[in-house]
């Protein structure tokens, strides 16, 4: 079989992994790297060996495949192109920065019948993989991703650049349609929201709430999944997971405290958690989830299979995002809906309230408070 040409356009800070990985994929030709700074492709391109090109469109009919890794606002120019000419795209999360956009890629992919798969990583998660193996039916799920502040993919709110991820696992965990969301969320350093609060309800019952920062001092990337078979969690950094589930004499009905001290917390909780409930931890061997995501990639395009993370999929994931952001820039944090804010930020998302609504207005633009 001949190798699949594939190049990467978008060789920044995530996309020059995507190059690495992809030249030394086992059948997988590196055609070129795309970069519309000269400087930063011809980087990358000469540690790899490959061609260098700034405009992107030089690669159709070049290339069988394309892993696109460019602002979210460019997905819908740059893999359309390649997609118009019948060529399968894999784009990174999220699939675009609108729901009409991300709906033509769709549709691109489809009339073309060219493989459309988007960077949900998570889904190749080993902590993942040890919730679906479990007979747990989501009723309850929370899910907390934090991270520090790093200047990157602010052309874009924390609900499309780190939400989105829990988003996509929300979706792909609960066969549902969504019934109901609310949102809260605040803009700290510039004119989307930096850190955000959602609650969705879905029609068969099931509640996820989702927070998200990236303006947290710490890092963390969890979820917590309650069902009537058990709870789980899961720790998406560490790559581990917690399975807690009932005994079956705890399924009977009973509960046998005989020879417990229930004078000690302690000798409670390991009878709890040990007789009464069943504890696994798993803690799967290390893998590479980028790697393995773009593997995933190449065998759809090789052999017509379907991607675990679909074009569709990607696109259920940007109308929910869509609802999340509408819902919070419709929250108003005045009791009073007639009272005006404090001070008027000089963004469009104006309902967003953070630091940049408690700065005081300059001297000649206070009001005055003489009598």
């Amino acid at each position: 079989m001949n190798p699949t040409r594939v190049a990467v356009v978008g060789v920044g800070h995530l996309g020059r992994h995507h190059a690495r990985i992809l030249g030394s994929m086992p059948g997988v030709e590196l055609v070129a790297v795309a970069d519309s700074r000269p400087e930063q492709a011809r980087a990358v391109a000469e540690g790899l060996g490959v061609r260098a090109v700034v405009d992107y469109r030089e690669l159709i009919g070049q290339v069988d495949a394309v892993s696109i890794a460019v602002p979210t606002v460019l997905h819908r120019e740059v893999a359309g192109a390649f997609l118009e000419a019948g060529i399968p795209a894999m784009v990174e999360k999220p699939l675009a920065g609108t729901v009409a956009e991300a709906e033509e890629l769709v549709e691109l992919a489809r009339a073309a019948g060219a493989t459309l798969q988007v960077g949900h990583v998570e889904r190749f998660n080993p902590a993942l993989d040890a919730l679906r193996e479990s007979p747990l039916r989501p009723k309850f799920l929370s899910g907390e991703r934090m991270a520090v502040y790093t200047f990157r993919s602010t052309d874009v709110g924390v609900v499309f650049d780190l939400m989105i991820h829990d988003i996509d696992l929300v979706l792909s965990l609960v066969d549902s349609p969504v019934k109901s969301v609310s949102a809260v969320g605040v803009a700290l350093f510039g004119d989307h929201e930096d850190v955000a609060d959602a609650r969705i309800e879905f029609e068969n019952g099931t509640i996820a709430t989702l927070t998200a920062s990236r303006a947290s001092y710490a890092t963390s990337r969890k979820m917590r999944v309650w069902g009537a078979e058990g709870y789980a969690s899961l720790d998406f950094g560490a790559r581990k997971a917690t399975i807690v589930r009932p005994s079956e004499e705890f399924l009977a009905g009973g509960v046998d405290l005989e020879g417990v001290d229930l004078t000690k917390p302690a000798a409670i909780k390991d009878h709890l958690f040990g007789k009464v409930l069943r504890v696994d931890q798993v803690e799967p061997p290390p893998c590479d989830q980028l790697t393995m995501e773009l593997a995933d990639f190449v065998a759809a395009v090789r052999d017509g299979s379907r991607p675990r993370v679909t074009g569709e999929a990607g696109l259920a994931a940007v109308r929910l995002a869509d609802r999340i952001v509408a819902a919070l820039e419709a929250h108003r944090w005045e009791a009073d809906a007639d009272a005006p804010a404090p001070s008027t930020p000089s963004h469009p998302a104006s309902t967003l309230r953070g630091p940049h609504a408690w700065r005081k207005a300059p001297a000649d633009r206070r009001p005055s408070v003489a009598g």
